[in-house]
C-alpha cells in the first residue's frame, strides 16, 4: 500500500498522530531529501528504511518502489515539507501506483498553500494554485495576464532570490490588487505581510539577505473583464491612442494590458492599419 503523507512545513510539532503511526509501520520511506526526513524521524524516535526519491532519480526510483509495493510492502511517500505530489516529484509515483491498481491512501496534514490562503484575508471560496511560475518570460507574461483577468484568489510559490523580481512583475501586470506574502510559515522567523506590491518591494528591498521559501497570495479581481473584445474595438482603441501621439509599441503595450490580448497581435494590427492608409 502507498501512503501519501504530509509532513510539517516548519514546526515539527505540526505532524499528526496518524502520520507518526504510519511512519512506524512503513517498510520504506520514500523521501525527497534523506537528511531532512531523518530530522523528523529522529525527533520522534522512529527508525525507518529511508529511500531517496527525487526529481533527478524519480524514473528509476518509481520502478523499484512499484515492485516493492507489488510484493505487499508498505511505502510511505513524503516530501521535504507539506503535502507530497504538490509541486513535487511524488506525483509520478502516485500515478504509477494507481496504474498498477495499488491502493493509495492520503494522510493529510500541514500545507503551505492552505496556511497562506487561510491568513490572507482574501476570498477562499474559489482559488487557483499555480506552484512555481515558469522561468521563460513569455510564459510568465501569459500567466500574469490570466491572473489579471481572474476573479479567483491565486496562490503561488517563490524562492527567496527571486521574490523582489516577482513582486515587481506582479506590480507591472496586476494593478490595484493587494497581495499577501508569507515567509517561513510555522518557523521561528515566520513573517506575513499584506499590502500592495510596491509597498512590499520597498520592504523586502531593505533586507540585506532574504531567506526562506515564500507563498504569495494574490487577491482576485472584484469584477470580471469583458468576455470578448473584437478587432473593431481594438481598432477604436488604437485610433484613440494614436491621436495622442503615442508610439506604436507603447500603444500595443497599453491595449494588451487592458484586454489580455498579445502585444504582437495588436502591434501587427497597428502596422497593418498604417500600411493600408499609405
Amino acid at each position: 500500500m502507498l501512503y501519501v503523507c504530509a509532513t510539517p512545513i516548519g514546526n515539527l510539532q505540526d505532524v499528526t498522530e496518524r502520520a507518526l503511526e504510519t511512519f512506524k509501520k512503513a517498510d520504506i520511506m520514500a523521501c525527497e531529501t534523506i537528511n531532512q526526513t531523518k530530522k523528523l524521524m529522529t525527533c520522534y524516535g522512529i527508525s525507518n528504511n529511508l529511500f531517496s526519491y527525487r526529481e533527478d532519480n524519480k524514473e528509476k526510483a518509481s520502478k523499484y518502489l512499484i515492485e516493492e509495493l507489488k510484493k505487499g510492502k508498505n511505502v510511505v511517500l513524503v516530501s521535504d515539507a507539506g503535502v507530497p505530489a504538490i509541486s513535487d516529484p511524488g506525483a509520478q509515483l502516485v500515478n504509477e501506483a494507481l496504474n498498477n491498481n495499488i491502493e493509495v491512501i492520503p494522510i493529510p496534514g500541514a500545507s503551505a498553500v492552505m496556511s497562506a490562503l487561510s491568513v490572507s484575508g482574501f476570498n477562499a471560496d474559489s482559488f487557483l494554485f499555480l506552484g512555481f511560475l515558469p522561468r521563460k518570460n513569455t510564459k510568465r507574461e501569459k500567466i500574469y495576464k490570466e491572473i489579471e483577468a481572474s476573479t479567483r484568489t491565486i496562490v503561488l510559490f517563490e524562492a527567496p532570490h527571486r521574490i523582489i523580481d516577482t513582486l515587481s512583475e506582479i506590480k507591472n501586470y496586476i494593478k490595484e490588487r493587494k497581495i499577501c506574502v508569507c515567509r517561513e510559515i510555522t518557523k521561528k522567523f515566520e513573517e506575513i505581510k499584506r499590502d500592495y506590491p510596491e509597498k512590499l518591494i520597498e520592504y523586502f528591498s531593505l533586507i540585506k539577505e532574504i531567506k526562506g521559501e515564500f507563498s504569495i497570495v494574490i487577491e482576485g479581481r472584484n469584477e470580471p473583464l469583458e468576455d470578448e473584445i473584437d478587432d473593431d474595438k481594438i481598432k477604436d482603441m488604437i485610433e484613440e491612442l494614436t491621436k495622442q501621439d503615442i508610439p506604436p509599441k507603447e500603444i500595443a503595450k497599453q491595449i494588451s494590458y487592458k484586454t489580455n490580448i498579445s502585444k504582437k497581435y495588436i502591434y501587427d494590427m497597428i502596422i497593418k492599419g498604417k500600411n493600408e492608409k499609405e
